[in-house]
């Protein structure tokens, strides 16, 4: 790996660990040039299925989206980073796990509804009040009747 700082080719690992509940390995690295330490971060590039919207287009799975959606849902509620994180990848997982080369959009929302249900209840109605394009007050109670049972 080439030093950041110097561009020298020759570093070396210092220390390596396991974070992210396993999905990303740190390691520490030293440049044998100019001495200078840095951090680098590996992760398995895995290809997720296409995404079959409701109109019938398709397109590639996009983590940014993902993100976004699950970020704005969950903006001013008291849930960290980290947690999201985690409940992101493992969400990734479940999707990669279904072995499909492409899966329905719809499938992908239910699945951050029930993620986002784990989390943060209110970030689960906010975000299920635009996924299912709740229309008047009535729809929102329901969901909340369902949500305490």
């Amino acid at each position: 790996m080439y030093c950041p700082f110097c561009g020298a080719q020759d570093t070396k690992v210092i220390d390596s660990r396991l974070v992210a509940e396993g999905y990303q390995v740190r390691r520490r690295r030293s440049c044998n040039e100019c001495a200078e330490r840095f951090t680098t971060f590996e992760v398995a590039e895995l290809v997720m299925p296409h995404l079959i919207k409701s109109d019938g287009r398709r397109e590639p799975f996009n983590d940014e989206k993902l993100l976004v959606g699950i970020h704005r849902a969950l903006e001013k509620r008291p849930v960290s980073i980290e947690d999201i994180e985690n409940a992101v990848n493992k969400l990734k997982s479940t999707i990669r796990a279904t072995g499909e080369r492409e899966i329905s959009s719809k499938i992908v929302g239910e699945l951050v509804m029930e993620l986002l249900k784990s989390l943060d209840k209110i970030a689960y109605i906010r975000f299920a009040s635009v996924y299912r394009s709740f229309e008047d007050v009535k729809e929102f109670g329901e969901e909340i009747a369902k949500l305490e049972k």
